[in-house]
């Protein structure tokens, strides 16, 4: 039996290490340590430690990988295979070695396209019409290494980073599972990623400030953005220097000055800087979130005011 380590972190991660604790034989699970989350900012373990636990798997929760320490415990475990899922820390080269399949790594994107941290995301705001699941055999560089296996899925027009963060996430435990047993057997062999220029494109990290809805910007791209920063980090703007955020809308015709208000029937739009776009759901700061009619039956000064 091929002894597997997993290494994931978060939700998008358990539905891969479901797949291989239902029929393969895992040896351990790392993922990184308890943190502060939520409201109240309590310390939480991450998802993949809470699937581990309940079923019966050591874990182990380095802060880093690239102490003499974290290493050893790796070789503690003498694995075959290292299938990591967002696991969140940058693999070394001894790392990758230990291995005798290496480390395969199951990425939220049809590379080469959306390399790095944030490609579900990346794939939504650049209006891309497919996106997939790719299980690669890692190297050193940033989603480099060569293909074992892609499956691609459309992209739904109202799609947002919640739904296909968890449509991509169930196909990357299928995928995996489909894959193992010809990667292993040797069937399956990786072949390199294509290196045309045009076709690699890199997901950066996502900041809460990345969030700011640029009004100048057209309807169609705020729409995306809006979709795509659903539920994390949020898309927002100000409104008499206050943080107002816009949880959904849509674009639609029209035109007004980018972050000028217009009354629409019971409702609101802002003008772009191509079309309008029209919030369904607003949060003021220190507020709950309510519908558009909602919001201006009790702000109703923000018709005729500018946003940004």
């Amino acid at each position: 039996m091929t002894r597997i380590l997993f290494m994931g972190t978060p939700d998008f991660a358990v539905p891969t290490f479901h797949a291989l604790a239902q029929s393969n034989a895992l040896v351990g699970v790392v993922t990184q340590p308890d943190r502060p989350a939520g409201r109240g900012r309590d310390v939480q373990p991450p998802p993949v430690k809470i699937a581990a636990l309940k079923a019966g798997l050591p874990v182990f929760q380095p802060a880093t990988l690239r102490t003499p320490e974290a290493f050893e415990q790796l070789q503690r475990w003498e694995p075959d295979l290292i299938v990591v899922a967002a696991f969140g820390q940058i693999l070394r080269q001894n790392v990758l070695d230990l291995p005798h399949f290496g480390c395969i790594n199951v990425h939220a994107s049809l590379l080469p396209r959306w390399r790095g941290a944030a490609p579900i995301q990346a794939a939504i705001r650049a209006g891309d019409a497919e996106t997939g699941i790719t299980i690669m055999r890692m190297d050193a560089g940033l989603d480099t290494g060569p293909i074992i296996a892609q499956r691609a899925i459309p992209i739904h027009p109202r799609e947002t980073g919640e739904t296909l963060h968890n449509r991509l996430a169930a196909l990357g435990g299928e995928l995996l599972l489909d894959t193992l047993p010809g990667y292993l057997q040797g069937s399956l062999q990786p072949h390199p990623q294509p290196d045309d220029e045009a076709r690699i494109t890199i997901a950066r990290q996502i900041t809460k400030e990345d969030g700011q809805i640029r009004w100048t910007d057209d309807a169609a791209a705020i729409d995306r953005l809006v979709r795509a920063f659903i539920p994390w980090p949020g898309t927002f703007t100000y409104w008499n220097e206050r943080l107002l955020k816009i949880h959904a809308g849509a674009p639609t015709d029209g035109r007004a000055a980018p972050g000028e208000v217009l009354a629409r029937g019971d409702s609101l739009a802002v003008g772009t800087g191509s079309g309008l776009y029209v919030p369904e759901s607003l949060q003021l700061a220190g507020k709950k979130a309510v519908s558009a009619p909602e919001f201006i039956r009790g702000q109703p000064a923000i018709i005729g005011s500018r946003l940004g």
